[in-house]
């Protein structure tokens, strides 16, 4: 917490390659283990989202390449845990991030491309009860609020004003998040805390994910 403390103060190429050592004993080592550790539980109940640590990290640079602010490194440590086969266009998956302020745990399809964004209302359209049902749960409901975001004001193109799930069509994202105090990351908990969250937000993943997903090609013979 203190380093990401200070990075926030002098976050430049500088102060940050004087204190790596730092960031990788104190900072991106615990952030593997707890990511390996939480792979051997959603083994069970996410298999299609376990890959190796190192794939599943996100890296502390920032992408300044189209940004007016630009500062080299995130003030926090993250983790995404995306479906196999969804890597290069991201789909619905698990986030995981610590900052000095909060630790989040969050689950959802964030910013989908256009092609997803319409597969997912068109999948939503006609499984919206199952839906709801799924995001009703009272264990989900428990641990996770739903997570707020920009929506249309008009049903999207394609879709009549009147249909049954428009509240659901209109949305560009849909997940869940927790905002855990800071001081839960230093817990012995914290696996806990992630996996418990993880697993009650599966069902939700694999419905968002069923429509991007490509079915199984049929034996020719």
């Amino acid at each position: 917490m203190k380093f990401l403390r200070g990075l926030k103060r002098n976050n430049d190429r500088v102060w940050f390659e004087a204190r790596r050592g730092v960031f990788e004993k104190e900072l991106k080592a615990p952030m593997l283990a707890l990511i390996g550790e939480v792979n051997e539980a959603m083994a069970e109940f996410a298999p299609m989202h376990v890959r190796p640590p190192q794939k599943i990290i996100m890296r502390i640079y920032r992408d300044i390449r189209f940004s007016k602010d630009k500062r080299p490194y995130k003030t926090h440590v993250s983790a995404w845990w995306v479906r196999d086969g969804l890597q290069k266009t991201s789909g619905a998956g698990f986030y995981f991030s610590v900052n000095p302020e909060e630790v989040v745990i969050a689950a959802g399809v964030y910013m989908p491309e256009r092609e997803q964004l319409l597969a997912v209302r068109r999948y939503l359209a006609d499984h919206h009860a199952e839906f709801r049902a799924v995001m009703k749960g009272k264990k989900l409901r428990s641990l996770m609020q739903e997570s707020e975001g920009a929506a249309l004001t008009r049903a999207p193109k394609g879709f009549p004003e009147d249909h049954p799930a428009i509240d659901l069509l209109k949305n560009r994202q849909w997940g869940l998040s927790a905002r855990l105090p800071a001081e839960r990351a230093t817990k012995a908990t914290l696996v806990k805390d992630v996996v418990e969250r993880f697993k009650a937000a599966s069902p939700m993943i694999a419905m968002l994910n069923a429509p991007l997903v490509g079915k199984p090609k049929k034996p020719m013979f």
